[in-house]
């Protein structure tokens, strides 16, 4: 299986976990940091605001194991393709640098769409303006 591959089975696997009880769109994603892939799903909750995104799992899953450095995501959503929104945006540029490879993949595991962190996230702040 190529790295990719692995990328989208793993994100697949997570989206079919997502606790999404009121929007019902499940969204999974899956990261590599230093060869090994980490994986999170979206959970809402009640109090709408207080849901967490599935990139934001993964990254929450790759910090626990101490990693600090994506080096490439893939995100599942729906049948369009599933962007990052704003907040998970900024959260890809505090770990992963402006080329950083996004994949956006179908529920069936097609290859939607794929952009750069900075084509997401043009003239981001990170990091590095605070060293």
């Amino acid at each position: 299986m190529n790295m990719i591959q692995e990328l989208i089975q793993e994100a697949l696997e997570a989206r079919s976990r997502a606790y999404a009880p009121y929007s019902r769109f499940q969204v999974g994603a899956a990261l590599r940091c230093d060869g090994v892939v980490h994986s999170g799903c979206n959970v809402e909750n009640a109090a709408y605001p207080l849901g967490t995104c599935a990139e934001a799992g993964a990254i929450a899953a790759m910090i626990r194991a101490g990693g600090r450095r994506i080096e490439e995501i893939v995100v599942v959503g729906g049948d369009a393709p599933c962007t990052p929104c704003g907040g998970c945006r900024q959260k890809l540029r505090e770990f992963g640098l402006p080329e950083l490879r996004v994949h956006m993949i179908s529920p069936k595991g097609d290859l939607l769409l794929t952009r750069t962190l900075a084509e997401l996230l043009p003239d981001a702040f990170g990091p590095d303006h605070l060293e």
